[in-house]
């Protein structure tokens, strides 16, 4: 059986090296960040970058708190989550290999706004906040590399909300689902349609009516707690155009990190 699930564009990554690094325990780094740096400077970090499982749920920043850690992540997906006082929730960024969850270290502020929360569980190599404004000043890439990476995040942010302001709940949805495989490299995402209402800023009844479109239609199968994608064109051609947008953020930082390396 031939697979529809081929991405048009596969560029979301910011570099690969042909082998992937290791901390210093021997775990594979698998972190698109810390493929992309010199030998030089990632060896700088080594001896500091401590791998942990990640589990759904677990909060790795909480908003307006110190920065404790860094956390590069190799497997897994983190939100960006805004909360408000009356207890609701909407997720304005998705972290995942390609990126790094902590972006205020990179330019020098320990505290962030927003939460950081594991939605589907993985791991990561984490890294103390001092230690690692501390090495950026010895590893220009490094600092050019997470500089880059805050703009583009900063980015994605804006045109999240936008979208989520303008566009329908289908479309939203479908750009959400692709953004979270492209993280995740699976045709199988782990999520329910309560955790997407919490993510997409909607009530459940909302999402549950958008998936059941989307199955009608032949680019998802709704299964018990997962989303499997079965037609990946389709979906790009139903999501709204914010997602072509946020690819092309990603593909700037990419570009970039190559260049630069």
């Amino acid at each position: 059986m031939q697979r529809k699930n081929v991405r048009s564009d596969k560029k979301t990554s910011v570099a690969n090296t042909s082998a992937p690094r290791t901390e210093s325990s021997g775990t594979p780094t698998r972190n698109d960040i810390l493929s992309s740096i010199p030998d030089s400077e990632y060896n700088l970090i080594r001896s500091h970058l401590e791998y942990v499982e990640l589990p759904q749920h677990r909060i790795l920043h909480e908003a307006g708190e110190k920065i404790e850690f860094a956390y590069f992540l190799v497997e897994g997906l983190a939100s960006l989550v805004v909360l408000t006082s009356d207890g609701r929730s909407v997720e304005i960024a998705i972290v995942g290999h390609e990126g790094i969850v902590g972006t205020p270290l990179a330019v020098g502020i320990n505290r962030g706004p927003y939460r950081s929360i594991m939605q589907i569980p993985g791991s990561g190599l984490r890294i103390k906040a001092e230690v690692l404004e501390e090495k950026m000043r010895e590893a220009p890439n490094l600092r050019r590399v997470l500089s880059r990476y805050v703009l583009v995040q900063g980015l994605q942010i804006a045109q999240i909300a936008a979208c989520n302001r303008l566009h329908e709940i289908e479309q939203r949805l479908a750009r959400w689902l692709l953004m979270c495989q492209d993280r995740m490299d699976d045709d199988v995402l782990p999520i329910t349609h309560e955790f997407l209402a919490q993510m997409l800023g909607t009530g459940r009844p909302s999402v549950s009516l958008a998936a059941g479109v989307l199955q009608k239609s032949g680019l998802i199968e709704n299964l018990r707690g997962v989303v499997k994608i079965l037609d990946r064109a389709q979906l790009e051609a139903a999501a709204c155009e914010c997602y072509k947008a946020i690819q092309h953020f990603n593909n700037t930082l990419a570009n970039g990190s190559e260049a630069g390396g």
